[in-house]
């Protein structure tokens, strides 16, 4: 089992389980949390996500004058990035990352169940059109089964986005979730601030958030 863990810590870039990180955990998986308390705090946790989401991608040397005329030797990103968040729940994310960086690109994608095949069905998208030419940041809070995140990822690729250029962001993800991306995508890159324990009957991550989604954006909590 320990090896295990340590397999799934290996795939993914987990955000160090700091007290503070397990405050906001506790605070938003609270069965009796009003919208009020979940929407912001579930934002402090997204922005830690992002900028270790940022942190993957390339950079190179920068300098800049500072204002007492000295030079500050620092860095910059080499590439240009853009954000793509799954509909509707990834779109707490992209309201995290557009308020840290106003002027970036953004794309969306809408993947739904299909009702007769039970699979992930792609519904729409829109992406930049040079989406090939920068990196992705994927924006869905959960990866359950990860049949949604796999479809999202297709249809980047299908748009000529390398592998190595997407970086996952997610807020919660399974175990078999995490396997089912490496076996099939093993490129990507995932960042993340829970690995659950496993998925119930009802591929509902134990001990789980409920519908991100419905609580986020206040069609499941009272005001």
């Amino acid at each position: 089992m320990a090896t295990e863990a340590t397999a799934l810590q290996d795939a993914v870039h987990l955000l160090p389980q700091t007290n503070q990180l397990r405050a906001l955990q506790s605070i938003i998986r609270d069965r009796h949390a009003k919208r009020k308390d979940f929407v912001p705090n579930a934002g402090r946790i997204i922005r830690q996500l992002i900028e270790a989401g940022l942190e993957l991608l390339p950079f190179e040397p920068y300098d800049v004058q500072t204002p007492v005329g000295r030079t500050y030797h620092g860095l910059r990103l080499t590439e240009q990035i853009c954000g793509v968040s799954v509909v509707r729940a990834g779109d707490s994310m992209e309201t995290e990352l557009r308020a840290m960086m106003p002027e970036i690109r953004l794309g969306k994608i809408l993947i739904q169940r299909d009702k007769v095949t039970k699979l992930p069905r792609l519904y729409y998208s829109a992406l930049p059109s040079d989406i090939a030419q920068r990196h992705v940041l994927l924006l869905d809070p959960m990866l359950a089964t990860g049949g949604t995140a796999l479809a999202a990822i297709d249809v980047l690729c299908d748009h000529g986005v390398p592998e190595e250029h997407i970086v996952f962001v997610n807020l919660l993800c399974s175990p078999e979730g995490i396997r089912a991306v490496r076996e099939r995508r093993p490129a990507v890159r995932m960042v993340t601030s829970s690995i659950e324990e496993r998925l119930d009957e009802n591929a509902f991550m134990q001990p789980g958030i409920g519908d991100f989604g419905d609580r986020y954006f206040g069609t499941d909590l009272p005001a």
